[in-house]
């Protein structure tokens, strides 16, 4: 299943080649760091802490020698049909007409919590306390990105504030385009083996509106109708397969 063309303007996405992902760990990181994500005195309590990105190590079952081991990066799908926005009672997340993206607003936010339960994806953490760095850690803080506060719920946002600037500095310049290299979330340009490309899924001038047509492209849980605007790509049968809940003979297979 193929995304809808549901949208004339800008859509942004991104696609991860899971044959090129060594699940080193630096995109979360870079994440982390770039968002201000807040350090818990205990980090191994993973009910816990909080991670705007994550990865999985996901295998095809099978015993040594054909063991086949691949990981995958799961950051906020950024759905076109997004089951997190009608549930919030405060209107504290909503998806952008002009992007595409789902943003969270955090001095909105009740902490209830009916975002989490519905996201299919568990794509969404909640602060559980007050945020802490460890000392000196604050000087390296972005001034683009606000810490948040113990009791709300907290997202990736494509990293939003890149956005912005981009946007800023291309009003300067009186233009109202934004090239694909000038806005590029920290996940992406932090990897160390180009497994993620990011752009708008609409312009073909972008890498990620061909990549998303390859035959080994792929959506997770694509039924469910989100429409989530993070791709994969995989040559293995069996990653393919992993993504949905196929049934026995259901899944088609494919190049």
């Amino acid at each position: 299943m193929k995304s809808k063309d549901n949208a004339t303007g800008t859509r942004y996405g991104m696609v991860v080649d899971l044959d090129k992902c060594i699940g080193c760990g630096v995109c979360v990181v870079a994440c982390s760091s770039e968002n201000n994500v807040s350090v818990l005195y205990d980090e191994s309590d993973k009910t816990r802490n909080i991670s705007w990105l994550k990865i999985y190590r996901i295998t095809n079952g099978k015993g040594f020698p054909e063991t086949e081991a691949v990981y995958l990066p799961r950051p906020c799908m950024q759905c076109d049909n997004p089951p997190c926005v009608p549930v919030c009672p405060a209107t504290a997340t909503r998806q952008d007409p002009n992007t595409g993206t789902v943003s969270q607003i955090y001095t909105r936010c009740i902490g209830c919590r009916y975002c989490m339960a519905a996201c299919p994806y568990h794509a969404r953490d909640f602060n559980w306390y007050d945020p802490s760095f460890p000392n000196g850690m604050d000087r390296y803080l972005s001034p683009e990105v606000s810490p948040r506060m113990r009791g709300v719920v907290e997202k990736c946002t494509f990293c939003h504030h890149r956005l912005m600037r981009a946007k800023a500095k291309a009003y300067a310049e009186g233009r109202r385009d934004i090239a694909q290299d000038e806005y590029i979330p920290a996940c992406v340009e932090a990897c160390p083996t180009k497994a993620i490309t990011f752009g708008d899924l609409n312009n073909p001038k972008h890498e990620v509106s061909a990549l998303i047509k390859s035959p080994y492209s792929f959506r997770l849980l694509e039924r469910l109708g989100t429409e989530p605007k993070v791709y994969y790509l995989s040559t293995k049968d069996w990653v393919r397969r992993m993504a949905d809940n196929y049934l026995e003979g259901e899944f088609i297979d494919r190049p």
